[in-house]
């Protein structure tokens, strides 16, 4: 079996949504199997609901209503995806963006890491980089705020 057959067993797999695929022939052993990025974001999004119910105390309420405040008035540039966050293309490359700089809907702003896979990120909006909101090197969740633009 060579590097194109085991190709189409992967695509195989992803167009019919299959997590694990073992086969054997004349000999030869494959064994695949897909761990779900998305797993965390389940195991984190039945934690959301419980929150504003726990958020009755006054504390828990008030850093949630500051967040939410400077969020309002501009743009956010959010995750798509969970991953690895990185803001730039290797250790030693400069960042993709820096705050001050201004992106059009087709510059790519970071990469997230999903499943060993370097995804580029693009703005998908204009405007004016007014802060980095994750931090390099650091897990995001899908729908989680990555840069806030003006």
């Amino acid at each position: 079996m060579d590097i194109k057959e085991i190709k189409a067993l992967i695509d195989l797999m992803k167009k019919n949504g299959l997590t694990a695929f073992e086969m054997e022939k004349d000999g030869f052993r494959i064994s695949l199997a897909k761990e779900s990025a998305y797993q965390p974001a389940l195991a984190y999004a039945p934690a959301a609901p419980p929150a504003p119910v726990a958020a009755a105390p006054a504390p828990a309420a008030a850093p949630a209503a500051q967040e939410a405040k400077p969020a309002a008035p501009g743009k956010e540039i959010i995750s798509p995806m969970v991953g690895t966050f990185y803001l730039s293309p290797s250790p030693e490359s400069p960042p993709f963006v820096s705050p001050g700089q201004e992106v059009t809907p087709d510059t790519v702003v970071c990469i997230i890491e999903a499943m060993k896979v370097m995804n580029e990120i693009k703005a998908e909006i204009a405007g004016v980089v007014t802060e980095i909101a994750a931090e390099n090197g650091q897990p995001v969740q899908f729908g989680q705020a990555l840069f806030r633009l003006k």
